[in-house]
């Protein structure tokens, strides 16, 4: 039985998410970002019960068709940001066509209609994260981060970035973490 679970975006959630269904003693095929496959059919009371413990620590199952295509494009999106560093020969719109298997037009429509924000300012704000976080992290030249995150300069990453925050990177490195948002806050 596959369970699309809303809110997972990173390894720790899958953890946590795994932890949640091995307490509740429900075999598991795999767990990745958004999705669960159990080894059985799970009755309503047993999906009830574990959705009150995923939304304890702010997951929750998805039951319908378009939240579930949502939550996909969400963890798409977070995939080619966070797995892909300087591989992004490909565009987004391509990966996400190709990773789902539908046309982008009706991903971005449904995308709007659902969330009020396009995929491209939801995948900027997405990477504009990350950039706080490499910024934060002190590891990377403004260049580097540029190059993994698929800018074509520094220039047009600085740019974007000061649209989106209001601060120059530099600026920004100064602040630190507190001005950081947790990516499923994005």
């Amino acid at each position: 039985m596959d369970i699309s679970i809303k809110n997972m975006v990173c390894q720790r959630c899958v953890m946590v998410v795994s932890q949640i269904f091995s307490e509740a003693g429900i075999e598991v095929e795999n767990v990745q970002l958004g999705k669960v496959t159990t080894t059985e059919e799970l009755g309503d009371e047993t999906v009830k019960q574990v959705n009150q413990q995923l939304k304890r620590v702010g997951f929750e199952i998805i039951n319908d068709a378009k939240s579930r295509l949502i939550e996909k494009i969400r963890n798409a999106s977070i995939d080619y940001v966070y797995q892909h560093s300087g591989e992004h020969e490909e565009n987004f719109s391509d990966y996400l066509t190709g990773k789902l298997n539908l046309d982008y037009p009706y991903l971005s429509t449904l995308f709007s209609s659902i969330e009020g924000t396009t995929i491209e300012k939801h995948l900027i704000n997405l990477k504009i994260e990350r950039v706080k976080e490499l910024l934060v992290y002190d590891e990377k030249t403004l260049s580097e981060i540029a190059w993994e995150l698929g800018y074509s300069s520094v220039a047009h990453l600085s740019g974007q970035f000061k649209k989106v925050t209001g601060f120059t990177p530099s600026y920004f490195k100064k602040l630190g973490e507190q001005k950081r948002k947790s990516i499923d806050k994005v």
